[in-house]
């Protein structure tokens, strides 16, 4: 805290704070105030705080799982960030400073992405966001042999999107949809934590869901 006086300090995913610390974070929020780990000497910081989650801050109040008076004192101007299928015409700027990135660390500067694969990004709904991206495009930069990123270097719900994509009148039910989401989530997900996470569900309701689809 101290490193931040007089800054901003960002706290990424604020929904999965525990009850029993965000009174603490509710102290420092109106009175400027926080004690060090084995301290109990108060101290004062001034900083702006700016919090960032992926779950509805609304129904975890309702459901117990977060403060009331620590969501509003939070929630003074909020920002709805778009997930990436809701951003086509972004999608592709981002992909290609990603591919950039990626293939100048891998020494593979020249790389390009094939229309096959521009095709197929604009078809796959992005569950997982630009953490999502990024990990694809990481991926591919790696695997692929030549200079030109395509479809065959792309994880296989790449290609499984498309053909659902271009598929007219097929008959999905609901549990093999959310059976696929939850698989792609699962093989980008480092752990069953950050799977949750991103799905927008506890480790625990993740765990069943796993178990009851055979995806284990």
């Amino acid at each position: 805290m101290a490193a931040a006086d007089g800054g901003t300090l960002f706290l990424d995913e604020i929904g999965e704070m525990p009850l029993a610390i965000q009174p603490k974070l509710l102290r420092l929020l109106q009175e400027r105030e926080y004690e060090r780990v084995g301290e109990a000497l108060p101290r004062m910081a001034d900083v702006r705080v700016i919090a960032a989650t992926n779950r509805d801050l609304a129904a975890e109040v309702k459901a117990g799982n977060f403060r009331e008076d620590l969501f509003y004192r939070l929630n003074v101007i909020a920002v709805t960030v778009p997930g990436l299928r809701e951003r086509p015409h972004d999608l592709l700027r981002l992909a290609e400073g990603a591919r950039g990135y990626f293939a100048s660390r891998a020494g593979k500067a020249e790389m390009s992405f094939s229309q096959a694969v521009k095709d197929a990004f604009k078809a796959y709904p992005w569950p997982g966001n630009l953490r999502e991206l990024r990990n694809v495009i990481e991926r591919a930069v790696i695997l692929a042999p030549g200079s030109t990123i395509e479809l065959a270097d792309l994880p296989e719900e790449f290609s499984a999107s498309r053909r659902q994509a271009s598929a007219v009148g097929a008959r999905v039910t609901l549990e093999e949809l959310e059976a696929e989401h939850i698989r792609r989530i699962l093989s980008i997900s480092r752990n069953l934590d950050e799977a949750a996470r991103t799905l927008g569900i506890d480790p625990a309701t993740l765990y069943r869901k796993r178990n009851k689809l055979g995806l284990l």
